[in-house]
């Protein structure tokens, strides 16, 4: 009895720790949010699925509300999760949502179709709502156009898309979500705006889905760009 209860003694002294250090608990990664703006069917969705998931996707269909997919990456040995955060460009799916979609934001992607003037035409007022829901000047900004593989049906010079990022300091991307071809370019996006993540905001979010570098001009790819 005296054995046994000796046994126990020592069972609870270990499990109390008494004397023995308790692992060290594993490193929180830190998680930054990336919010992807634009009109609807300009290819946020497409993106987004793209970098996280690697493919494009079998099937489209219009985002209600607000959609986020997760990337866990290593950079600089350190890890990290970056999300994603797909809006609905229709205003009608997005007055609900749209207070928590700007909750906590790291850095902002604006999206438009290079074959839909439109979509261009509109970025202004997507700009605007960023300055509405007081996302700080100094939080990371990139412009993408996206659907550079219908060359023949562009109507966004680059030109004039390269002045107005300019205008809004911020650096131009254009590529294509669809053709494997592209995955590279579509991850070297959003890893170079990780990169700028990591050494610019060094938060660490406790709550899961709440959640470019400045990109050199050299950086941006507008000749090879595939779909």
């Amino acid at each position: 009895m005296a054995a046994a209860s000796a046994g126990l003694e020592s069972s609870l002294e270990w499990s109390l720790g008494g004397g023995v250090e308790a692992p060290p608990a594993p490193a929180r990664s830190r998680i930054f949010k990336i919010i992807v703006i634009g009109d609807s069917n300009v290819g946020k969705t497409c993106l987004t699925y793209r970098f996280c998931a690697g493919r494009f996707p079998d099937r489209t269909e219009a985002t209600i509300g607000v959609d986020f997919r997760e990337r866990p990456v290593l950079i600089d040995g350190e890890p990290l999760k970056i999300q994603l955060w797909d809006t609905a460009g229709q205003e009608r799916f997005r007055k609900s949502m749209v207070q928590h979609y700007y909750r906590n934001v790291h850095a902002v992607v604006f999206v438009y179709d290079m074959t839909n003037i439109a979509s261009f035409q509109s970025l202004p007022s997507w700009i605007e709502e960023c300055k509405q829901h007081l996302l700080a000047s100094d939080i990371p900004r990139i412009l993408v156009g996206n659907k550079c593989d219908l060359r023949n049906s562009l109507q966004v010079p680059t030109d004039l898309a390269q002045k107005f990022a300019d205008t809004h300091s911020m650096p131009l991307f254009e590529t294509s979500a669809k053709n494997p071809n592209d995955n590279d370019h579509v991850e070297a996006i959003f890893m170079t705006l990780a990169h700028k993540l990591k050494s610019h905001k060094p938060l660490m979010l406790s709550q899961p889905p709440d959640d470019g570098i400045l990109l050199k001009s050299e950086t941006k790819s507008s000749m090879a760009c595939w779909c």
